[in-house]
């Protein structure tokens, strides 16, 4: 933030003024907090930041500052002030922590390996984390590499190797390991997870015959997955990132998860007249279901016998809350969060917002389908200008908005797009044999397209539409 040329003096008035209006800034957005987000927290964001500063150095200047005691004329660090940035600025800090931990890792790999070549009693380790699995034991692989692993392994380069295969992990296996890894451990044959079809969403199980380690193992597939920058599918709502950043849910939350029950909470708070007792005819229970039996559980000590009235309805709908969110998973949550924090805990993770941290997991929806294209690579015969990626692009373009989120997660392995856009999917479309009788052929890892030199855009779209609605796997090629 420091400008070259101007006097000393008048380089502490500009670091004063920018304190001051950064502090005002700060002012206007507790306030706002404080008074149920009048205005939406990226109303704060400055989005020229990118621009202005140089967000990585920033980042480090803060770090320091967060070492050493603060002097006053020191230079402005926006990370002091984080509702300013928005979430692709943040990603940005958070790659940048990732890099800098990384480091420091397989720094302190390489020191005690030189100093085992002197001292036998030292042990030599690998500079990286290294995952060697089994494609059909991959869980318990997983869980047995990981247990063994230290906290400082879990900030090593991430390296997955599938056992009896050439494959060099360049990033492409490594985002396969996650496919395939979160696909299993959601698995409804586990059990760990409800799914409520109405919304779609998932939500920890209040029971479960699974060991609680595979909660652990999952918060810190998830972390690894964020520190390494793979998005992976974990269709949770925003209450588990809400619970990662220690906020409490809401109703709103679980309207997200429950619609039909959150209408029907809100429906209790809204009515006006005086017999809420008689009309709703509720005590401070809730009914679940597990494995097909009907359990109806007191959300207050003698809540059977406590009715919902005028003058405690708030409160029963703020235990009901509470119960989904937080009591019922309380241990699950906690092993999941565990295994969270130790790949993504620290300061940078708490200057997210929860949707931010959601977006960074599982990506969002800002489609730009012409960015898509521009930022699209070619190998082989192809290039911008053949007539058979023309063909492609006019087809896709003209394909409905569903069919375009299919192409995505038949060629990527997930219909959302990366926090930081479709520029950074960097889709490669190649050339190969066989003409009008063959499909295209998506290699999900690599976000790579084979594309056979169709006769005819008539053909080409149908054999494009064809694969995609076919689609039940991903080729590992």
């Amino acid at each position: 933030m420091q400008k070259i040329g101007i006097p000393h003096s008048e380089q502490r008035t500009l670091t004063s003024f920018l304190h001051t209006a950064l502090k005002f800034l700060e002012i206007l957005h507790i306030v706002n907090e404080r008074a149920g987000h009048i205005l939406q927290y990226d109303r704060f964001y400055i989005h020229e930041l990118d621009d202005l500063i140089d967000i990585r150095n920033d980042y480090i200047n803060w770090i320091q500052q967060q070492m050493f005691s603060v002097v006053p004329d020191c230079p402005v660090t926006m990370c002091r002030y984080p509702f300013v940035f928005d979430a692709q600025a943040k990603t940005t800090l958070l790659q940048t922590d990732a890099i800098l931990q990384m480091q420091m890792a397989v720094d302190q790999a390489q020191r005690q390996n030189f100093s085992s070549l002197f001292m036998p009693v030292v042990e030599s380790v690998n500079p990286c984390l290294m995952l060697i699995v089994r494609r059909d034991n991959l869980v318990e692989d997983t869980v047995e590499v990981l247990r063994k692993s230290k906290n400082v392994d879990y900030k090593k380069p991430l390296k997955v190797i599938f056992v009896g295969e050439e494959a060099v992990d360049a990033g492409g296996v490594r985002k396969e390991f996650f496919l395939l890894i979160m696909r299993e451990l959601l698995d409804p044959k586990y059990g760990m997870f409800r799914y409520y079809e109405e919304s779609r969403l998932i939500w920890f199980a209040d029971k479960t015959f699974e060991d609680i380690d595979l909660y652990h193992l999952i918060g810190l597939v998830c972390g690894l997955a964020i520190y390494n920058m793979t998005i992976v599918e974990l269709n949770f709502p925003v209450a588990l990132y809400k619970k990662l950043l220690k906020r409490r849910p809401t109703l709103d939350d679980l309207s997200e998860l429950m619609p039909d029950v959150g209408r029907n909470l809100q429906l209790l708070l809204d009515y006006t007249e005086d017999d809420v007792e008689d009309t709703f005819c509720l005590n401070f229970t809730v009914s679940l279901k597990d494995f097909g039996a009907t359990e109806v559980l007191e959300l207050i000590p003698n809540g059977a016998n406590t009715c919902v009235n005028n003058s405690n309805r708030q409160d029963f709908v703020n235990a009901y809350v509470d119960y989904i969110f937080n009591v019922s998973v309380a241990a699950l949550f906690e092993a999941f969060y565990a295994g969270f924090h130790k790949v993504c805990g620290g300061k940078v993770l708490e200057l997210f917002q929860p949707n931010e941290l959601q977006a960074m997991v599982i990506g969002n929806t800002n489609y730009d389908w012409k960015e898509l294209e521009m930022g699209t690579e070619y190998k082989g015969e192809y290039w911008p200008e053949h007539p058979t990626i023309k063909c492609f692009w006019e087809v896709f373009h003209e394909l409905p908005l569903e069919k375009k989120k299919q192409f995505l997660l038949f060629l990527t392995g997930s219909d959302r797009i990366p926090i930081l856009g479709m520029k950074s999917l960097r889709l490669v479309i190649q050339s190969t044999g066989g003409g009008d009788e063959y499909l295209p052929v998506a290699h999900t890892c690599f976000n790579l397209l084979d594309l056979p030199k169709y006769s005819s855009k008539d053909i080409l779209q149908s054999k494009l539409i064809q694969a995609i609605d076919h689609y039940q796997g991903f080729s590992l090629v």
